[in-house]
């Protein structure tokens, strides 16, 4: 998730504190306690459960909406409205999206929180629609809302979309809990693909995770391309993966149905047959892809090609340690958002999303549709981002 300011320096306080032994332990378990306890409040803005029986916390669902947190909360009750729908492609909505969210406290285990997650998915009719997309969400539960608007928009409503979160921490205090969220996702595919298996008919399968939701998502399917055969994914996009020898041999592991883009303008027109199946959105000069541990050691390519990639610095050398530690602080940094002002760059993918998503996930648009489709992201962004504000 993006950090405020004010995080940001907790942070770095906190790091710093850290090499001076008992102290910055000490600080860094405070600084985790109350991110954690943050995570778990529902804001004002979105107190008032879903009023609709097709979204968790809803009139019938199993999951008490008390549970799923200031992420799940934002996630549940940010339906897109009907009149979205019908500006952008012109045909009013058919039907109410699902939204099935599970939080961390909503069941004591991974296998209970799947279950429930199940339930839900049974009990809203998730099986039963066009397409079923299952997003992954980062450290703290935020899921990001923006793929799910655009798969309500683009199918009119005939979609459902299921997250299950690992905690309440974000990304950077949560790398300990990777087994755990590579854990959840498995299980959530694997019930998933199973209740699939034994339909006739059934919704097309899309995966989705952004930063470390991602790279969790990606924990859950490690045999890669023949996971994705055994549970019938039919397409899946990873954002932002935060970089390491994990997400470097998962990129292997799919490379023959593979695309990586830096931004919309590269996606081939036309599409490479097969169609891809699997699509990595990764900007060259976002500095979470590209921290490694090997950075200290050895220069990695995206320094060594030429040209270089979108917003690598030219004057930028490696320098054995050094440049491993500057990467490392502009993780930090790496997103600033503004809620509307889209901007494709660094850790910030909102910029790309319309256009990436549509492409990856299947969806088809023209000129005109897209257009509309990239104002009302904008607008949506702003919406929740005044309804957080409480404004």
């Amino acid at each position: 998730r993006p950090m405020s300011r004010r995080l940001r320096r907790a942070t770095l306080v906190a790091g710093a504190g850290v090499g001076m032994g008992s102290a910055g332990r000490l600080a860094l378990i405070r600084l985790r306690d109350r991110l954690g306890a943050a995570g778990q409040v529902i804001e004002p803005g979105f107190a008032e459960p879903p009023t609709v029986a097709t979204s968790s916390g809803g009139p019938g669902s199993l999951v008490d909406f008390a549970t799923v947190g200031r992420e799940g909360a934002r996630w549940l009750t940010s339906p897109v409205p009907a009149a979205t729908v019908e500006q952008v492609t012109g045909v009013a909505p058919v039907l109410d999206g699902i939204r099935v969210f599970v939080g961390i406290d909503s069941a004591p285990s991974a296998e209970e929180r799947v279950a429930l997650a199940l339930a839900e998915l049974r009990r809203t009719g998730a099986f039963d629609r066009s397409y079923l997309l299952v997003e992954s969400p980062a450290g703290s539960g935020f899921a990001n809302p923006t793929p799910v608007d655009i798969l309500e928009i683009m199918t009119g409503g005939d979609c459902a979309a299921v997250s299950v979160g690992y905690g309440t921490l974000p990304s950077f205090l949560s790398l300990n809990r990777m087994d755990l969220a590579g854990n959840t996702q498995r299980l959530l595919l694997d019930a998933i693909g199973a209740e699939l298996a034994q339909r006739t008919s059934r919704p097309q399968l899309l995966l989705y995770g952004e930063s470390l939701g991602a790279r969790a998502q990606q924990a859950g399917i490690p045999k890669g391309s023949a996971d994705l055969d055994r549970l019938g994914v039919d397409h899946a996009l990873w954002v932002g993966t935060p970089g390491g020898a994990e997400s470097v041999a998962f990129h292997a592991a799919v490379a023959d149905e593979s695309i990586t883009v830096d931004r919309p303008e590269q996606i081939p027109d036309p599409l490479p047959q097969p169609r891809p199946r699997v699509w990595f959105l990764e900007h060259d000069g976002d500095p979470v892809v590209r921290f490694e541990p090997t950075l200290a050691r050895r220069r990695p390519e995206w320094l060594a090609q030429q040209p270089r990639g979108r917003n690598v610095p030219e004057k930028m050398v490696w320098v054995p340690g050094i440049t491993w530690s500057q990467v490392m602080v502009d993780t930090l940094f790496a997103t600033n958002v503004k809620p509307g002002l889209f901007e494709s760059r660094g850790h910030d993918y909102r910029a790309d999303l319309g256009a990436v998503v549509t492409s990856a996930l299947g969806l088809s648009t023209d000129a005109g549709t897209s257009a509309r489709l990239e104002q009302a992201l904008r607008d949506l962004e702003v919406a929740r981002a005044q309804r957080i504000q409480g404004t």
